[in-house]
Order: structure tokens, then C-alpha cells, then sequence
């Protein structure tokens, strides 16, 4: 089954570049798509590095397949096609060296190769069913990864993209009646795993932080930066779900349980730990970039990447990530001892748009 649409510009001018073998046309007419169907990878995979890897395996095969596009579909639906059987593709392979996913909303399990994303790397002039703030943020990501991957599939591409039956069904070679069947199991599942977030994800969602938000992570940010453990547990829930990527140990665990470990981990020392942070924002969440030094260090080197989820002024998930040795997080690896304070998000982001372009 195809659209039903005359043959658009760029439907045109790529059929042409794949008859005339213009690697470099079909190269301009293909990378505009990428930052989005690469969205659309880490929506399937939860890793962001992953999701790099199939979106370049998706313009080989592009490239690979180039004549048998004749433009009854829009060339953008073409790409998805392809980069959704890739995705799957990629996870019949990577059943074999993952443990069965879980999440943030089952306590004591974890999607370990969970990784964030960066704001800076989303589509400049976003579609809102592709980037809405909901169908980025960790918790959704993390419960998706309870679907079976042709499952998620057929979800991602029903209820966040907003693709017909019939379109879904051919891009994945399945009957309308089995995308339907497999889209209602796969709504049973996310409404059990996000049970308290709202579902309707094609409708229209705030991208922006909210004054509750950028003040409790400036809190937590000061906190950190006095060693104020009284202070850093104040801003937690009672029933915080805390997670270390790529650490075990997911759990509903109470705020002094959570500094508890922390400080038995060998954090927070007084006199000993100097720490200096900046805020960002990845999942279209709010985030604070932990530095730590060391006495003997003259510089604040990348800790980790603590994503907040915050409802009514209180932290209630909180997953850390390792930050250091991934440069696609765009973070500076290093402060300076001397480094004036950088705690407002658009200093922060100037900060790491400065480093990420030298």
C-alpha cells in the first residue's frame, strides 16, 4: 500500500540523484532527515550511541535500496521505513547481550543501556509528535523498552508519529489487523508503566522547563556545590526512584536512604569534596553536569549527569549518568578553579555550545 500523493520536490530531485548515482545529492537530500529519524532510532533503542549507529546503517541502506524508491510515498515516510527495520534489525541482535528491560517504574531492575539525550542534538524545527517533551523523556523511553520491538514499533509509529493502520502495516509487512491488535497490547503496557503521566501523546506539550523546575535544580545545584546534605535531601520524595547508569540497583528508596548511599559510596566528604556544576537539559528534561575536584586537582573534572524528574517542587526520579568519555553529550570535560559560577541554563548551554564547536 503507498500515499496517494503527487511526486513532491525532493521526491523528484532523489529519484535523480539515484538514477544518476550523485552520492552527493542524495547525501544533502537524505541528511536534513537525520536528526529526526535518529529520534526516532533512540525512541526504539534507548541508547543514543546505538541509535547513531542505525541511523548511518539506515542511509546505507537507503543508498543501497535508492532505485527501488519510485516516490508513491513521501521520501520521509521511505526513511522511517527503512530506519524502523533497521532498529529491529538491530534488536534481534541485541537480545543476546542485554538483560530483559525494565525500568525506572519496576522497582529493583534497570534498562542498563539506557543513555540520555541531548537537547542540542534534536531536530532544530521540530514536528511536535516528534520531539513533544513527553515522548522524550526518560520515563517514556524506559517504558517503551517493556514492548516487544515489533510491538514498540507499531506504537511509535501509531501513537507518537500519528501514522495511519494501513501505512504502519506496510512499513512493517504486517496486516492492518495485527497492527491493530499489537497497538491496543502495547497501550495496556504503557498505561501499567506510567500509570500517573498523562497518554495522550500527539497532543500538544509544553517543551519548556517550568519556574517549579529551574528553581528546584538551582537548589540542587547549591546544595551540591555546599556538600549540604540536609539540604540536598530536603529536595527529594519520600518515594524517590533512583537509578546509576550503568550501575545496578533501581529502587523506590526514601530521601535519607538515598544520601545514606551516597555518603557510603564515598560522596559528599566534607572538607575533602569540592564540587562546581552547570544545568543543561537532555529528554527535554531538567539536568545538572556535576564536576568534582580533588585537593590535589587545580581543576573540576566531569562527573556524572544527574536527570531530574520534578513534581510540585520535589524530586521524584533522579538518574545519574556516567558523563565522562562521551563527547556527543557536548559538556565541557573540565572547569577551572577559577571559573566564575555557571547556574542558569542559558549560561550553561552557551558554555557547552562554545566547547562543542572548537
Amino acid at each position: 500500500m503507498t500515499d496517494a500523493r503527487p511526486l513532491g520536490a525532493d521526491e523528484a530531485t532523489f529519484i535523480a540523484a539515484a538514477r544518476s548515482g550523485d552520492t552527493t545529492q542524495f547525501a544533502l537530500i537524505t541528511e536534513r532527515h537525520r536528526r529526526e529519524l535518529q529520534v526516532h532510532c533512540y525512541r526504539m533503542l534507548a541508547n543514543y550511541e546505538d541509535a547513531q549507529d542505525v541511523t548511518q546503517e539506515t542511509f546505507l541502506r537507503a543508498w543501497e535500496k535508492r532505485k527501488s524508491f519510485k516516490g508513491h510515498a513521501a521520501l520521509r515516510t521511505w526513511l522511517y521505513r527503512i530506519a524502523t527495520n533497521a532498529c529491529l534489525d538491530f534488536l534481534e541482535k541485541r537480545n543476546d547481550r542485554t538483560p530483559v528491560p525494565s525500568g525506572l517504574s519496576d522497582p529493583g531492575s534497570e534498562v542498563l543501556y539506557l543513555q540520555p539525550y541531548p537537547d542540542r542534538m534534536l531536530p532544530e524545527d521540530p514536528q511536535e509528535s516528534v520531539v513533544a517533551r513527553e515522548t522524550i523523556e526518560l520515563a517514556f523511553i524506559v517504558a517503551v523498552q517493556h514492548l516487544p520491538p515489533r510491538q514498540r514499533a507499531v506504537f511509535i509509529l501509531r501513537d507518537v508519529l500519528g501514522w495511519p493502520a494501513s501505512k504502519a502495516a506496510d512499513a512493517l509487512e504486517l496486516t492492518v489487523a495485527s497492527v491493530t491488535s499489537a497497538l491496543q497490547r502495547a497501550r495496556v503496557t504503557m498505561r501499567e508503566q506510567l500509570p500517573d503521566r498523562r497518554l495522550d501523546w500527539r497532543s500538544p506539550a509544553t517543551h519548556e522547563l517550568s519556574n517549579d523546575e529551574r528553581g528546584v535544580v538551582k537548589s540542587y545545584i547549591d546544595a551540591h556545590e555546599r556538600n549540604d546534605l540536609d539540604g540536598l535531601m530536603s529536595l527529594l520524595r519520600d518515594d524517590l526512584r533512583f537509578a546509576m547508569l550503568p550501575e545496578p540497583g533501581t529502587s523506590v528508596i526514601t530521601a535519607k536512604d538515598a544520601v545514606d548511599g551516597w555518603v557510603s559510596g564515598g560522596l559528599f566528604q566534607r572538607g575533602h569534596d569540592d564540587w562546581r556544576c552547570i544545568t543543561t537539559t537532555v529528554n527535554r528534561m531538567p539536568a545538572a553536569v556535576l564536576y568534582l575536584r580533588t585537593p590535589d586537582d587545580p581543576e573540576y573534572r566531569l562527573f556524572t549527569i544527574a536527570v531530574l524528574h520534578i513534581v510540585d517542587g520535589k524530586i521524584a526520579e533522579l538518574t545519574g549518568f556516567d558523563a565522562t568519555d562521551k563527547p556527543w553529550l557536548g559538556l565541557p570535560p573540565t572547569l577551572s578553579s577559577d571559573k566564575s559560577r555557571i547556574v542558569d541554563e542559558s549560561s550553561a548551554r552557551a558554555a557547552v555550545t562554545e566547547v562543542t564547536a572548537e
